[in-house]
């Protein structure tokens, strides 16, 4: 019995943990299915796609933009093909927000502001995103 309790109460803190970045994408999510995006609750998580989302995206500095971000429990892509082929790689990045809850995003950017000035690629290079090309990879070979 304690350790269902254990169970629920650990789900819930990592759906809390990083609630404020959740919220944030929910409501970026929101306005930009308001100009024919789309929102949908899949494999656990918030994701939206569309027009909006999708100029907005393409404005992250990296090179072609992104196609895909995730922010707490949300996954906010260009389009629905983006967010199904991304899919994977962003549910890292939730498990990430789930352990690093409202420091995830201080410690992404620290890690790539530590990179560019050290003369480093500040998203590849990033530990963050070496994980979840990792771990996507690795599901990919598995499904193959």
């Amino acid at each position: 019995m304690a350790r269902k309790s254990f169970d629920i109460v650990h789900r819930m803190a990592c759906w809390l943990w990083p609630i404020p970045w959740t919220l944030l994408g929910l409501a970026i999510g929101i306005v930009g299915c308001i100009s024919g995006g789309r929102i949908a609750w899949y494999n656990g998580t918030i994701v939206c796609w569309g027009p909006r989302l999708n100029r907005l995206l393409q404005c992250v500095p990296i090179s072609g933009g992104a196609s895909a971000i995730t922010l707490g429990h949300t996954i906010l892509a260009r389009s629905e093909s983006d967010m199904v082929r991304t899919h994977d790689h962003e549910l890292v990045h939730v498990r990430q927000y789930q352990r690093w809850g409202i420091l995830f995003v201080p410690a992404y950017f620290i890690a790539s502001l530590w990179l560019w000035y050290s003369g480093q690629d500040c998203y590849r290079e990033n530990p963050f995103e070496k994980q979840a090309f990792q771990e996507d990879s690795t599901r990919i070979k598995l499904r193959t």
